[in-house]
């Protein structure tokens, strides 16, 4: 488990993190989200200790990361996977990190089976691709077999056999009770991986609930109707909010009313459907609805 308490950092005049306060559960997986420059990283680098709070704690297991006498076997982090000794190679980066806290030899050995390293094993980090560089960062947080995961954007640069992979990991790892925290720009695979979700904005909390209620909780859901007689259905259909417009596939895209209702009024004056769908808005539209109002890099696109 992972603890917020009223966490705040402060760069000079900018707030990069602006008092949260959250807890990210064991058993499920967690994702965070936030335009650039909402204060994930920042966030995350002060629950490893790397920065130091302005205001605010954080802790991970019960304690704070550097009260763990064991931290690789506590918490295994994805922050910035370049940090590595590039003379090295992915195998003496990782055993020198096994040394420090007595895991075996054959530890090394199964993380790197496991991130699917072993034709690179022994050759100089500083040739590694980012894709191999992010298989290495996750060999080293998987190195203690930890309790608690902290991933930093762990599919940036990865394959679609690598972002299949992370997404399979991380639901077997929260399977086994383990904390997973992970943050991701990719809304897709956010989509198929979390059960909750954490978004940040300008430093702020902006949502804290499972992926579900914030799907739920985006602009009015609409609905997709096929039928042979569009005019006397939209004749059926009263009311203020109601909005009806045609598809270019022919269809009807009805909103303002929920399809029970689109349903029971067919019935009533005998219209017949040939399809009635709910249109649930996607974890990419959910976002960036909660998100509009806090981007601080913002492209003319996205204006």
């Amino acid at each position: 488990m992972i603890e917020i308490q009223h966490l705040s950092k402060r760069y000079g005049p900018k707030l990069a993190v602006d008092d949260i306060t959250f807890t990210v559960r064991s058993g499920i997986v967690t994702g965070f989200l936030g335009p650039n420059g909402a204060g994930k990283s920042t966030t995350m680098r002060m629950i490893m200790g790397l920065d130091r709070p302005t205001a605010g704690t954080t802790a991970v297991n019960g304690k704070p990361y550097a009260a763990h006498r064991d931290p690789l076997r506590q918490v295994g982090a994805l922050l910035e996977a370049k940090a590595v000794h590039t003379g090295r190679s992915a195998y003496n980066h990782l055993r020198a990190l096994a040394a420090t806290h007595g895991i075996p030899k054959s530890r090394v050995g199964e993380v790197i089976e496991m991130t699917g390293l072993e034709q690179v094993a022994r050759k100089r980090v500083g040739g590694f691709s980012l894709g191999m560089g992010q298989r290495l960062g996750m060999a080293a947080a998987l190195l203690g077999d930890p309790q608690t995961l902290i991933l930093d954007e762990p599919v940036n640069g990865l394959d679609p056999e690598g972002v299949l992979w992370v997404r399979r990991l991380s639901r077997r790892l929260a399977g086994e009770g383990r904390t997973v925290f992970l943050s991701s720009h990719l809304m897709s695979e956010m989509a198929q991986t979390a059960d909750h979700v954490i978004v940040l904005g300008r430093g702020r909390v902006l949502a804290n609930a499972p992926i579900e209620e914030i799907l739920a909780g985006a602009t009015a859901q609409r609905v997709k109707v096929r039928t042979p007689t569009p005019e006397q259905l939209a004749d059926a259909l009263t009311g203020p909010d109601v909005t009806i417009q045609k598809t270019e596939d022919g269809a009807l895209d009805i909103g303002g009313v929920p399809a029970a209702t689109i349903g029971e009024a067919a019935a009533a004056a005998g219209v017949v459907l040939h399809e009635l769908t709910p249109q649930t808005a996607s974890l990419e539209e959910a976002y960036l609805e909660l998100t509009q109002d806090d981007v601080e890099y913002r492209s003319e696109l996205t204006r």
